[in-house]
């Protein structure tokens, strides 16, 4: 519990210092823009993106949860048939605080949805079947000049309806990707949107 005090208070008092070693603002301004007029859920809270991915028939998209040889394992009836045709991922920014020194808190999610029934060398179908959800979640402070100080923390693999069982000797477990992990990060963010 310490360890994680330590965590969220560093990068709050490192966002503290880097506005104290600023120039003021103009009056009525903050250094993101105009100041907003209130001080919980702001107009521009919310921010985001959705994308809808599909991958072309020999690339799969493969969330190492079936064996690369799952048709060894029954051909085209093969039980683990979890390579994913279509992704649907996003991310969701929420910046609660409009005013005072919590306006550059943020919290974020960013799910990513794999669906398809597919096996590599066997089996290539347009089949919409739902595979399951790989998310992450986490906190992160703006600390100026482009910096942010963020906390990620990743989640196994939740597979989704029928396929929320042991598919056989070709499964491999919930482990995704990369398995379970929480990561400690900075981002430096440049440039603006043209649009």
């Amino acid at each position: 519990m310490k360890r994680l005090t330590w965590i969220l208070a560093v990068p709050m008092l490192m966002a503290m210092l880097v506005r104290a070693q600023n120039s003021p603002p103009r009056e009525g301004e903050l250094h993101n823009g105009p100041e907003q007029d209130r001080m919980l859920f702001p107009r521009d809270t919310f921010w985001g993106w959705a994308q809808l991915d599909l991958a072309p028939p020999h690339n799969e998209i493969d969330p190492n949860i079936c064996a690369g040889n799952a048709g060894q394992f029954g051909g085209v009836n093969a039980p683990c048939s979890m390579f994913a045709r279509y992704m649907l991922s996003g991310i969701l920014e929420v910046r609660p605080f409009g005013r005072g020194p919590l306006r550059r808190f943020m919290v974020f999610g960013a799910p990513a949805f794999l669906f398809g029934k597919n096996i590599p060398q066997t089996l290539y179908t347009w089949s919409f079947d739902a595979i399951g959800i790989e998310h992450s979640w986490g906190a992160a402070v703006y600390m100026g000049k482009g910096f942010e100080f963020r906390v990620t923390q990743h989640f196994l693999f939740d597979r989704l309806g029928a396929r929320d069982r042991n598919l056989g000797p070709a499964d491999q477990g919930n482990n995704g990707p990369w398995g379970r992990y929480m990561t400690v990060g900075v981002r430096k963010s440049f440039g603006t949107r043209r649009w």
